[in-house]
């Protein structure tokens, strides 16, 4: 059974996210543990789904083994065993399964997000404006069409309860200083680049994805929280991708889908998921960590 907020003898629990718990390991490391939660329009749905958590964490912790040549990040090799003691064998098990130890650093108050297809808000904002968060793009474009290039469209990081927000470079540097907006932008850039190229081979097409920065204690921009999962991205299976059409998904877009047909207004509560959409959802995740780590 998969350990609960608050339960993991020895250590204190600081924060709760929409799907990541918190928990303070010493002075100088935190214990990232990824839960079975979902979210959806910002908001947590009643209903987990069942081993979301631990594809999660093996995504994120192939992505930090296979991109140090692009950013550092801030997972360190101490094993989760080495921090959480007194747990049953099976519990261990579990936990080791979902968390990684991570070293403590200041988080960036922004989200990070690079689009390579004209999807999902991007593809609104298009057909309102002609731009995607501010940023011009070629006429006559369709839904699901790859952009020209991949664009960098920063985000806030909303408070709990609340949606986060599209900024462009400038309020972003308003925010972190432009030289680490620059730079940010050009490292998330970096990042999509590899792993759409990894994903490609693979048969899998990265639409978009949003990556999370911080700075250490040597003052570093380093890479943190998850890394190109189907929770942060957009997977789509190569084979099936027609221009014009939604396409279908190795991501939570599925379950976005779901809510949608029942006419959610985007608040809390959120509603139930069918059995079968749970099910579904998790053979995609599944698929997804299969496809990109075999």
């Amino acid at each position: 059974m998969t350990l609960s907020y608050n339960e993991i003898p020895g250590l204190t629990a600081i924060g709760r996210g929409k799907v990541r718990d918190l928990y303070a390991a010493g002075e100088d490391r935190l214990l990232l543990v990824a839960s079975d939660r979902i979210s959806a329009y910002d908001v947590v749905l009643p209903d987990p789904i069942p081993g979301k958590g631990r594809v999660l964490a093996g995504l994120s912790r192939y992505w930090f083994a296979n991109t140090g040549h692009i950013v550092p990040n801030a997972l360190l090799d101490t094993p989760v065993r080495d921090v959480a003691t007194g747990l049953e064998p099976r519990q261990l098990a579990d936990l080791e399964s979902r968390a990684v130890v991570m070293e403590r650093v200041r988080a960036l108050p922004i989200e990070a997000v690079v689009r390579g297809y004209l999807i999902g808000s991007g593809w609104k904002d298009y057909q309102a404006s002609g731009e995607v968060c501010g940023i011009p793009l070629p006429q006559g474009l369709q839904l699901a069409e790859r952009l020209p290039e991949p664009i960098f469209t920063p985000a806030t990081k909303a408070a709990p309860g609340e949606h986060d927000r599209n900024i462009g470079m400038d309020e972003a540097a308003e925010l972190i200083g432009a030289e680490l907006a620059g730079r940010v932008r050009d490292v998330s850039l970096a990042l999509f680049a590899h792993g759409a190229e990894h994903a490609a081979r693979r048969g899998i097409i990265v639409a978009d994805t949003k990556f999370e920065f911080g700075i250490n204690a040597a003052g570093q921009l380093v890479l943190i929280d998850e890394v190109l999962t189907p929770d942060s991205s957009r997977f789509w299976p190569a084979a099936d991708y027609r221009v014009g059409e939604s396409p279908p998904s190795y991501d939570k877009q599925y379950v976005r889908d779901y809510l949608d047909s029942v006419s959610w207004d985007h608040q809390p509560p959120a509603p139930r998921l069918p059995e079968d959409v749970i099910a579904r959802t998790t053979e995609k995740y599944e698929a997804a960590l299969s496809m990109l780590t075999a």
